[in-house]
């Protein structure tokens, strides 16, 4: 079995080649793990052969011996523990003569290898000369670069991948010795000094003692801060991203190198490139993280000023915050489109936010005279900067020392909504959901928020939802914590409750607009709806009194109240007893038959959110329904949707619709028979006639896929009168493409269900082959549901 060419093969754009070849590369690792795990070495070590065999012989080495899941990575492990020494010995060999091969995805992937076949035996005590032959590749005269280079890889990924205990400290010792000696600018090739950085970085965690020991800590700090400013970017910034994790493992060590990695961090913000840049703000951000960590630790003991606690952040206060609000002048254009952007302006926001919450109140007076310099100025980034500043300090200083600030800027603010730039308005509305967040108390005796100004918030809120959609997003988070703020603040809370039908209505439209290229929108407003729906239990009760009591906005509400249910999900069946009435009172409107039609479209909504939890209350609701139908006074339109209705409680409830199959079957029948007589002629009656039909089809669709298994019998008698309707439907050229597609489902539904019960009828009923044949020259979502329903008719035949 030649391997090259088999691996060659696997590649092959030729399908069937390919297959074959991955047949084989399966076998041979079945029959013979040793010696495919060995030949795969050999490929991979061999300059010989072509770099594209050797590449996949790399990857497939290594999924050979790790896996993500973990029950599969302990099998492999156990497969390579069980192997003969013999062939592990040649393994091992093999992958470290690649170290030196002149194709570089060959080295970096037998460095890889390396460290996973490392984490298996180095936690056994086996391959312990592995640390001395990697150095004996760095010490040995007239090392190649290449060889170098992979050998500090080697050296990184096998410090990633075994827990330091598992390493004796002259092994640790010398590894970091031959990083550091990598690192040195005497080393003339950049590539092995960028391989020494990431070694390093991933080998901090095993330095703890090395670090403890002032001399060989300066040393390395002294190495890591003169690579900060090599000319290659590249390694300035893995010598920053060493420094952040030493800001996170080694805090207690930093102080006295404290002020030259100020200047270095400094110098990177100022004019490095942005990923250096960025790492310079992390380094103080992870310093931020380390403070805050420390001040919950000893929060309240008499260690709350312990000696642990350096207070870098409080000592760099002056010069360190000026410096991070001048990158947030470093905007980029349109950030505020992508999900996934992260640039120093951001970056920049972060950390000050992070210092906030270290310093508290001591950051307000450094920050507010360059909020109030740059919000009024006519350049869009200065005004979008300001914003951004005093929004991200909002979390850490004292409410005494904001709410002041707040009070006088909030109207600014709102304003501000109205500001010509996208960017800007983003920023803002963060700012609000930011205020309403951490600052909105009721209960407070000085409020942000109070009957005076809740007016004028909601009225920008509202207007401000239906704004692009980025920036909607943040206004239903803004609304979010408006609405949170409220909980269980009695009697404040009923102050929104004037706003809850138009608040609710317009997060149903954020998210169902049409413009839904934000995906993110759709998430804020239903997370909105939900805050709204399940932390305020009486918001319900509320709309449902609106619903009453209120016969201008009824409407809305009765949207709204869909719009929860289906926000809230099954949980809102703790709220149906009180809604049901409500519920039942709408479905019974004849003459306002808009409130009627909407009260139909929501028992929909509850039967998707509740599922077979509706069914306590659908003896009241088929009750009410089937009255609808009957009623004359009712005008026509509200027909329809009662039909497609019967689908959805069909649907949520299954096999116990049976109790319902002789009133709703007759129905049907009844108004599929009306449809006979509608007159041709008038375009109102034809569009009626349509809705009427497609009502018709949704019904039996859902009761087909609700009935559907040990009770599907019981549509045997009414499967004969669908077949007969559908003809008729389908020599009718008036119906329009949705009536089209809901006879095409109802007929794949009907084979679904009945399955080889129904062949005798398709047989009877060809009608459906010209019908289906049709279909092909419609839209894509008509010919795919038509194709569906072909195979289930072919399947219910054939068997």
């Amino acid at each position: 079995m030649d391997i090259t060419q088999i691996l060659l093969a696997a590649q092959s754009p030729d399908g069937n080649l390919r297959s074959a070849a991955e047949g084989n590369i399966k076998q041979f690792q079945e029959q013979n793990l040793p010696n495919f795990l060995l030949s795969l070495s050999v490929e991979l070590s061999n300059d010989e052969r072509p770099p594209e065999s050797r590449r996949l012989a790399g990857i497939i080495l290594k999924n050979s011996l790790d896996a993500k899941d973990s029950a599969k990575k302990e099998l492999l492990t156990q497969q390579w523990v069980s192997l003969d020494h013999s062939i592990k010995l040649q393994i091992k060999e093999s992958l470290l003569i690649t170290l030196g091969s002149s194709v570089g995805d060959a080295r970096q992937t037998s460095s890889q290898v390396i460290a996973k076949i490392a984490s298996i035996e180095i936690p056994r005590r086996e391959w312990q000369d592995l640390i001395a032959k990697l150095l004996s590749n760095m010490t040995q005269p007239g090392a190649s670069v290449p060889l170098k280079q992979a050998t500090l890889e080697a050296l990184g990924y096998v410090c990633e991948e075994i827990p330091p205990e598992h390493l004796e400290q002259d092994q640790v010792n010398a590894v970091l010795t031959a990083v550091v000696q990598g690192m040195n600018q005497t080393e003339l090739s950049s590539e092995v000094r960028l391989a020494a950085v990431k070694a390093l970085y991933n080998a901090l965690d095993f330095a703890e003692s090395n670090f403890a020991n002032e001399m060989e800590r300066t040393f390395i700090m002294k190495v890591i801060c003169d690579t900060a400013v090599s000319k290659e970017v590249e390694i300035r910034q893995a010598a920053f991203e060493c420094l952040v994790a030493i800001a996170s493992t080694y805090y207690v060590h930093l102080d006295p190198y404290m002020q030259t990695i100020f200047n270095l961090t400094a110098n990177a913000v100022k004019g490095d490139e942005e990923p250096v840049a960025l790492q310079a703000v992390e380094f103080w951000s992870t310093i931020c993280e380390e403070e805050i960590e420390l001040q919950e630790e000893y929060e309240g003991s008499d260690d709350a000023n312990s000696t642990v606690n350096y207070r870098f952040i409080e000592k760099a206060l002056p010069s360190l915050v000026p410096m991070l609000l001048e990158t947030l002048l470093k905007q980029e254009e349109d950030q505020e489109q992508d999900d996934n952007a992260w640039n120093i302006s951001m970056s920049g926001g972060t950390c000050l936010g992070l210092i906030a919450r270290t310093v508290g109140d001591a950051i307000v007076p450094l920050v507010m005279p360059f909020v109030e310099a740059n919000i009024t100025k006519p350049d869009w980034r200065c005004r979008e900067a300001a914003t951004f500043a005093f929004g991200s300090i909002l979390d850490g200083p004292s409410l005494e020392k904001l709410a002041p600030l707040v009070q006088a800027g909030l109207d600014f603010l709102l304003n501000t909504m109205n500001d010509p730039n996208s960017q800007v308005k983003d920023t803002t509305a963060w700012t609000l959901g930011r205020v309403f967040e951490l600052l909105h108390s009721p209960c407070s005796t000085n409020p942000i928020i109070s009957n005076a100004n809740l007016p004028r918030i909601m009225a920008v809120l509202l207007e401000s939802s239906k704004d692009v959609p980025n920036v909607a997003e943040k206004v239903c988070g803004a609304i979010y914590f408006l609405a949170q703020g409220y909980e269980d603040a009695e009697p404040a809370s009923s102050l929104l409750t004037p706003y809850l039908p138009n608040v609710i209505a317009a997060l149903l439209t954020a998210a169902d607009r049409g413009d839904m290229t934000h995906v993110r929108l759709r998430a804020s407003a239903y997370e909105a709806l939900n805050e709204i729906a399940t932390r305020r239990s009486k918001a319900i009760c509320r709309l449902c009194c609106v619903v009453y009591c209120s016969a201008t906005v009824h409407e809305e509400a009765m949207l709204a109240i869909g719009a929860l249910a289906y926000a809230t999900g099954p949980d809102f069946v703790k709220y149906m007893p009180e809604f049901f009435k409500y519920l039942e009172a709408g479905l019974q409107n004849y003459e306002e038959y808009q409130v009627c039609s909407i009260s139909v479209g929501v028992v929909g909504d509850i039967c998707r959110a509740l599922e077979d939890k509706i069914l306590p209350f659908c003896d009241g609701i088929m009750t009410v329904l089937l009255k609808d139908l009957s009623n004359s006074q009712l005008n026509r339109s509200v027909k329809p949707p009662i039909f497609s209705c019967f689908g959805d409680i069909a649907l949520a409830i299954g096999e116990n619709f049976e109790k319902y199959l002789p009133y709703a079957m007759p129905m049907l029948q009844g108004a599929a028979e009306l449809l006979v007589v509608l007159d041709q002629n008038d375009e109102d009656m034809v569009d009626y006639g349509n809705q009427l039909r497609r009502g018709i089809f949704e019904a039996y669709s859902g009761i087909l896929q609700g009935i559907k298994g040990a009770k599907a019998q019981l549509m045997i008698p009414y499967a004969g009168h669908l077949l007969q309707f559908t003809e008729a439907v389908y020599k009718d050229r008036s119906r329009d493409e949705s009536v089209t597609k809901a006879a095409v489902a109802v007929l794949g539904d009907l084979a679904d269900t009945l399955g080889p019960i129904s062949k005798d009828l398709f047989k009877s009923h060809l009608f459906h082959v010209e019908f289906l044949r049709e279909c092909l020259d419609l839209d894509d979502e008509v010919r795919e549901t038509a194709s569906w329903t072909q195979g289930m008719i072919n399947q219910a035949i054939v068997s």
